[in-house]
C-alpha cells in the first residue's frame, strides 16, 4: 500500500478547511500540506444542503474570510452564491492543488514511538471502486464542523409511517420534489424552517409551521450599503478593513446585550415581531419561548421574508404537541387536524466531531470519549497529541470563532518549530481537575446540543480550557496566551 508523508493533513475542504489551509500556506510556508475532502467540491455545508431557499444566517460582511472580504452588498447569501464565492477564494489562494477530492478520512492513529498519525484514507476513483491510501502525517486538523451529514438527529413522531403523502427531511432534500399547489407542513421551529417556510410559500397551496417550541425571529436588512458609503471617502483597503471592524463591534454589543439583559432584550425581540407580524396574531404564543436569547439560536431572516410571508393566505403557525400522524395529515394533542401532502420534517442535526474518522492514540479509541476531554483554548481536545478540532460561533458569525481558533494552532506549531518539540497535547492535572468547574463546550439548550452531551467536549472556568465566544475576547487570550499552559511537550522532531 502506497505511504505518503506530510507535515499537516486537514480534514474537510468546508469554509474552516479553506480558511485553515490559507492560514497554513501564508503563515507557514515551510510546512508541506494537503486537504482531504471525501466529496467532490469545496464548500462543505454549503455544497451539501439542497433545500429551498438555503441560505446563511449571518452577515455576510463578517461570514466572508478576513483574507478576502465578501464584496457584495447582499448581506445574507443564499447557499448557491457562497459556494461560487468559496470556490473563487479557493482559486485567489491557489489552493486548488493543495485540495484532494474524494478522499475519506477512515481513520487516524498516533502512534508515540513514531511521533506521527497514520491516517487510513480510502479514495473514490473514476469508475466507482475505493482505493486505500497510507498518510504520515505530523499534525492532523479536523475542520469538518459538528454535525453528521449522513444521519439526522432522529427524532421520533407517532405515526409518520402511516403518511399516505410526501415525507422529506431538509438533509437529504429531494430536488426533483414539487410542492406547487401542495398542502405542506413544517415541522420544527429552527434556522431551517424559518428558511423553508418564507421558499416555499412562494408557489405552495399552504405552509403550516408546526412547532413545539418557539424560537426567536430577527430581521436583518437585504443589504448592506455600509461599505458603500465608506468608499466614497476611504480607499477601498481601508473602507473594507472599517468596514469590518465596525460589523463585528455592532454584533459583539448586540449578543453582549441580550446575554447581560435578557429580560430587556426579550421585550426588543418581541416588539420587533410584533411590528412585523399580521395584527391580531398572538405573538405570546407562538414567539415568546421559554429560554431566553441565544440560549438556542437566534433565528434571523433577511428584510423579513418570514414575516411576510405569514401576511400569505394559508400561511401560518401552528405551537402544539403532535398525537399522531394520519394518512392524511397530522392530528394535534390539542384534537386539530392539520392536512398536508407533503411532511418536512426539520427536526434537527446530529452532533457528530471528527467527522466519520475513528480516532484512536497509541491504540486507545477517541471518538466515544470526547465528551469526557476538556478541549484548550477552543481548537484542541486534551490527549490528543498533534491534532486540532476547529469550529466557529454559534451564538455569533462562525468564521471569526473559527479563524482565531485556527490561529491557536499555528501559535502552538510555531513554537514547536522554534523548540525543535516533536509532540504536543493539551494536559489536565489530576488535581487541577478536581478543583476546576466542567460544563459542555457548546451551552445551547437546542435539542440537538443536549441529546449529544455525551459527545461534546468539556469547558473549564480558567484558561486555558475556557471556550470563546466573543471574538474580542478571544483574540486577547490569543495574543497574551502562553502556549505552555496547560500543554504537556516531548520529543525532538526528525521529520523527512
Amino acid at each position: 500500500m502506497d505511504t505518503e508523508t506530510l507535515d499537516i493533513v486537514i480534514v474537510g475542504a468546508g469554509l474552516s478547511g479553506i480558511n485553515a489551509a490559507y492560514r497554513v500556506k501564508t503563515e507557514l510556508p515551510q510546512h508541506s500540506f494537503a486537504v482531504l475532502e471525501r466529496r467532490t467540491e469545496v464548500g462543505g455545508t454549503w455544497a451539501f444542503w439542497k433545500y429551498p431557499g438555503f441560505r446563511t444566517d449571518s452577515a455576510m460582511s463578517l461570514f466572508g474570510f478576513a483574507w478576502r472580504p465578501w464584496t457584495s452588498d447582499l448581506n445574507m447569501a443564499p447557499g448557491p452564491l457562497i459556494k461560487k464565492y468559496l470556490e473563487e477564494s479557493v482559486a485567489a489562494a491557489g489552493l486548488h492543488d493543495k485540495i484532494r477530492f474524494g478522499h475519506r478520512l477512515a481513520s487516524a492513529d498516533w502512534s508515540s514511538d513514531e511521533q506521527r498519525w497514520t491516517l487510513r484514507v480510502d479514495i473514490s476513483t473514476p469508475d466507482g471502486t475505493v482505493e486505500t491510501r497510507i498518510i504520515k502525517a505530523w499534525w492532523v486538523i479536523f475542520t469538518t464542523g459538528y454535525y453528521s451529514y449522513e444521519k439526522p438527529l432522529p427524532t421520533v413522531i407517532p405515526g409518520i409511517d402511516r403518511f399516505q403523502g410526501r415525507v422529506v427531511h431538509p438533509q437529504f432534500w429531494d430536488e426533483s420534489l414539487s410542492y406547487a399547489g401542495k398542502r405542506v407542513i413544517i415541522i420544527g421551529s429552527g434556522a431551517t424552517a424559518i428558511t423553508l417556510l418564507p421558499a416555499m410559500a412562494e408557489t405552495a397551496e399552504s405552509v403550516t409551521m408546526l412547532q413545539r417550541t418557539p424560537s426567536f425571529v430577527m430581521t436583518l436588512p437585504a443589504r448592506d450599503g455600509l461599505y458603500d458609503a465608506l468608499s466614497r471617502f476611504l480607499p477601498s483597503s481601508w473602507a473594507r478593513q472599517l468596514h469590518w471592524w465596525i460589523r463585528m463591534t455592532l454584533e459583539t454589543l448586540f449578543v453582549l446585550y441580550l446575554r447581560v439583559f435578557p429580560a430587556s432584550g426579550r421585550k426588543l425581540l418581541l416588539s420587533e415581531m410584533r411590528q412585523q407580524l399580521p395584527k391580531g396574531f398572538d405573538v405570546e404564543r407562538h414567539f415568546n419561548p421559554w429560554y431566553n436569547p441565544f440560549e438556542q439560536r437566534l433565528c434571523f431572516c433577511p428584510a423579513g421574508d418570514f414575516f411576510k410571508a405569514l401576511h400569505r393566505p394559508g400561511v401560518r403557525v401552528v405551537t402544539d404537541v403532535i398525537d399522531t400522524v394520519t394518512e392524511t395529515g397530522i392530528q394535534l394533542k390539542s384534537g386539530a387536524v392539520l392536512d398536508a401532502d407533503i411532511i418536512v420534517t426539520a427536526t434537527g442535526l446530529y452532533f457528530a466531531l471528527l467527522s466519520t474518522a475513528s480516532v484512536r492514540v497509541d491504540g486507545e479509541a477517541i471518538n466515544d470519549t470526547i465528551g469526557n476531554r476538556y478541549i484548550w483554548n477552543g481548537s484542541m481536545l486534551e490527549g490528543l497529541p498533534n491534532s486540532g478540532m476547529i469550529t466557529g460561533y454559534t451564538a455569533a458569525t462562525w468564521t471569526p470563532g473559527a479563524d482565531v481558533r485556527t490561529k491557536q494552532l499555528l501559535k502552538v506549531i510555531r513554537h514547536m518549530d522554534k523548540t525543535g518539540i516533536a509532540a504536543a497535547a493539551p494536559y489536565v492535572d489530576p488535581a487541577e481537575r478536581a478543583r476546576m468547574g466542567a460544563s459542555p463546550a457548546v451551552t445551547l439548550s437546542s435539542t440537538y446540543v443536549r441529546s449529544a452531551l455525551d459527545r461534546i467536549p468539556k469547558v473549564g472556568d480558567r484558561k486555558p480550557w475556557v471556550y470563546g465566544s466573543c471574538w474580542a475576547v478571544d483574540m486577547w487570550r490569543l495574543l497574551t496566551s502562553d502556549v505552555r499552559q496547560g500543554m504537556r511537550f516531548w520529543g525532538n522532531q526528525q521529520r523527512d
